[in-house]
């Protein structure tokens, strides 16, 4: 039996191990170009890292601080759930290890030779160990581990090549750095193809070298994954005197370097280097993998150098680009939005349109205010460009900006900064509670009257992932929107969660009641016999209050529709139970990233949200959740619903066993619809 599941229930961790394993099976599926497979199996091992800093980071502090405390659907202990991960983990680690081969033999075909020198045991060409001796001894920093110079800091996911060493009659370790200012691929180019070596492979074959007045007697690659669990959510915070709390964040997130160990990964089974280092960084054996590949394999994603053009093409998604909205010509897209509704979906639509809206609000005359939520930006922001401009121009321009959106702290900070320089106004959220909702509101003045326009959307305020995720975004001049819209920011600027609104659902006070309350309308009509159905698509359902409803939903016969990319807390096909759920998981070129919520059949409500059904969302994060109250968008996204629905080729869907199981039936990927059809 296994102890992740119980009853209707499976457990959060073991969830999330299994969607990023549906991730690693885009790497292995071969309708997918070979290049597009090398990048989903760089995207699972760069998933696997930040599962390891922040959720077994947070599971640590668990069982340090409340080692008896129970997860609320398995009951499971931190102990429990750390044990089951780690075990799991290492099934992970072979079947990545099998894919990575894999994909190195199709890569060989294309004369493209990844070099293993661990594995291979061979003898490098000349032109290598050139490039070792000129351009990269000079610069590293060997440094022997003694009494006087005891095991320096290991950063966070930072190569380190591990030596075990004779001198005389003495046995010692050497630690060498991997240098990170050099490129990560060096290459030698033949006939027969490239042959390419990265970085830590390079230093671990010549580290012999650098250590040449000692013999060596083992040597191992290292890298260790720290602990990121610094979320604000968990900080103790005393308002009165940590009154900036920029300054108090910096010191956090520079922290993350020191926090503890929680996973070790090496090169080859090197036993005295293991013991060595899980004495001195104080973790246990479990807790250290041995990795026969690659450590990470970001590399991968810059193989598109190495080939030629004629030859991209058919290893490579082809280009997408998306709609251009056009629009009524001789009318601003100010006029036209005031006119009607707009409706994008991302990345199927372009985000331009909302982009060319900032611009316009900040030179239109008839333009008073901009205000405007922050969670993630672009590194170079046409929106951070748009709010300065307005400043410029006299707009009174204010920006909620959460600096605790997790690794994306110092960016946010950054552009703080430089928000305030242009004269806006600057507001880091409301105490420990994350602003993650996603809400634009341009506030118009014609003489003494005031008209609104509101974007609402699921995703960030990102022009980079609003090409790779999937969003849905409404903007609207509607007037009670905009006053809820004004209402929001009105009371976040004064730190004032407990406000209600006439049509918008926030978190922390009436999301979660406004969309339980939806489930148990829809499961009275299926008491009264009458037709109900629910609709709803996110990244992840955690909350129990939502998992019980959902259960009466079904116990009732409401057919219960869940469409749920990563984290399903909830197990369908249960007699009795979860009998009327399906539960199927999308994963495809694009990251499914929108949240809907879907109540009835015909002229079904359907809300769009910034927030999954997770506790910290609906309880501890500031969200929005929308109605759609215009009937031509309420139709275009219950046709996108049906059509995800219908999706066979790029979803799976979860069985009563807890296992993702793939339909044999045929079925076009819903991504690629969308990319080809309006809706």
């Amino acid at each position: 039996m296994n102890k992740f599941i119980k009853k209707t229930y499976i457990n959060r961790e073991y969830s999330w191990l299994k969607f990023n394993e549906r991730v690693l099976g885009e790497a292995v599926c071969e309708s997918n170009p070979l290049l597009e497979r090398c990048k989903f199996l760089s995207i699972f091992t760069s998933n696997l890292d930040e599962f390891f800093m922040v959720r077994v980071g947070s599971l640590f502090n668990d069982l340090l601080n409340n080692p008896h405390v129970r997860e609320n659907k398995t009951e499971l202990t931190p102990a429990e759930q750390l044990n089951g991960i780690y075990k799991y983990t290492k099934k992970i680690y072979e079947f990545r290890a099998r894919t990575a081969r894999e994909i190195f033999v199709q890569l060989k075909k294309e004369k493209i030779k990844i070099e293993n020198v661990r594995l291979e045991n061979k003898v490098l060409s000349k032109r290598f160990e050139k490039y070792f001796q000129k351009t990269m001894l000079p610069l590293l920093n060997p440094i022997i581990l003694d009494s006087k110079h005891p095991l320096i800091h290991l950063d966070n996911l930072k190569m380190y090549v591990m030596v075990h060493l004779e001198h005389g009659s003495k046995n010692f370790f050497g630690i060498l750095p991997v240098p990170d200012k050099y490129e990560k691929l060096i290459s030698d180019q033949a006939a027969a193809g490239v042959t390419i070596i990265t970085i830590e492979e390079l230093t671990y074959y010549f580290a012999d070298k650098v250590f040449a007045n000692h013999k060596v007697l083992s040597k191992s690659l290292v890298r260790l994954t720290r602990s990121a669990d610094v979320d604000t959510e968990i900080f103790s915070v005393d308002y009165e005197s940590e009154y900036d709390f920029s300054k108090l964040l910096k010191g956090k997130v520079a922290s993350r370097q020191k926090l503890q160990t929680v996973r070790l990964e090496l090169s080859g089974d090197c036993k005295v280097v293991k013991d060595f280092l899980c004495k001195h960084l104080n973790i246990a054996h479990y807790q250290c993998f041995t990795i026969k590949n690659f450590f990470d394999y970001k590399f991968l994603f810059s193989l598109d150098k190495y080939l030629p053009i004629e030859k991209l093409a058919s290893l490579k998604y082809l280009p997408f680009n998306g709609r251009q909205i056009h629009l009524p010509k001789n009318n601003s897209i100010i006029k036209n939005v005031l006119a009607n509704d707009l409706f994008l979906s991302y990345p199927f639509d372009s985000m331009d349109a909302f982009l060319d809206l900032l611009d316009s609000a900040s030179t239109e005359k008839c333009v008073a205010s901009i205000k405007i939520t922050i969670y993630r930006l672009d590194k170079q922001s046409r929106i951070v460009e748009a709010l300065r401009r307005a400043s410029r121009n006299g707009k009174d321009v204010t920006a909620i900006i959460e600096l605790a959106a997790r690794f994306d702290e110092e960016n946010n900070l950054h552009f703080a900064g430089i928000l305030k320089e242009a004269g806006c106004t600057v507001i880091y959220g409301v105490g420990n509670y994350k602003v993650h909702s996603k809400i634009a509101l341009i506030i118009l003045k014609n003489g003494e009257n005031i008209s609104y326009i509101t974007h609402l959307g699921t995703g960030n305020y990102n022009e980079g992932t609003s090409r790779v995720y999937t969003d849905l975004n409404i903007i609207t001049a509607d007037p009670e929107i905009g006053a809820d819209a004004v209402n929001f920011f009105r009371c976040l600027s004064m730190g004032d969660l407990n406000f209600n609104c006439n049509k918008l659902l926030v978190s922390p006070k009436t999301l979660k009641e406004g969309l339980l309350q939806k489930i148990k309308e829809q499961t009275a009509l299926a008491k009264a016999g009458k037709p109900a159905k629910i609709i709803c698509k996110m990244n992840s359902l955690t909350d129990l209050d939502f998992i019980k409803e959902f259960i009466k939903a079904s116990s009732a016969g409401v057919k219960v529709y869940l469409i749920v990319r990563g984290v399903c807390c909830l197990l369908p096909g249960v007699p009795g139970k979860t009998e009327n759920i399906r539960v199927k998981s999308i994963v495809g070129r694009f990251l499914e990233h929108s949240r809907i919520y879907s109540f009835g059949n015909e002229n079904s409500e359907i809300y769009i949200s910034s927030a999954d059904l997770m506790t910290r969302n609906t309880e501890k994060r500031v969200e929005i959740a929308t109605p759609i109250t215009d009937g031509k968008i309420r139709s275009k996204i219950s046709k996108m619903l049906d059509i995800m629905l219908a999706d066979n080729e790029k979803a799976s869907y979860l069985a009563a066993n807890g296992k993702y199981i793939k339909k044999s039936e045929p079925g076009e990927s819903s991504q690629k619809y969308f990319m080809e059809n309006m809706v």
